[in-house]
């Protein structure tokens, strides 16, 4: 048989937690956001530079959460410039046109400077 005892309480994490939830992140994730930009920015494969150039972030935050979007506007006729750059595409004329990977090598140590700098922020509170 297997007996487990436990005493004392969970003051102290819902204490931390508490404080937690009232933190704001929005001035990390902001600044992590306008360096998400410029990467992605460096890293479009540029012809007209149109694509580069149209790159913008967005944070939106809820009750439980808080998210940061990066977006592209450059679209023509219906179609993502910036996706299509990503994955590929058909031509016209029926040939494939194989995509660059961009975005993840340049939003990769974007996304690990969040983590490190929200990581930090949390053992400060």
């Amino acid at each position: 048989m297997i007996k487990i005892r436990q005493k004392g309480d969970f003051s102290k994490t819902f204490s931390f937690l508490n404080r937690l939830k009232g933190y704001d992140f929005r001035a990390q994730l902001d600044r992590c956001g306008k360096e998400g930009v410029a990467a992605l920015a460096a890293a479009t494969p540029k012809d007209t530079g149109l694509t580069s150039q149209s790159w913008e972030y967005e944070i939106k935050q809820t009750k439980n959460t808080v998210t940061v979007t990066f977006n592209n506007t450059n679209i023509q006729n219906g179609v993502p410039i910036a996706v299509i750059l990503q994955y590929g595409h058909a031509t016209g004329s029926g040939y494939w046109v194989e995509g660059t990977d961009y975005i993840n090598p340049a939003l990769k140590p974007i996304f690990e400077k969040i983590a490190d700098e929200i990581w930090e922020e949390v053992k400060k509170v």
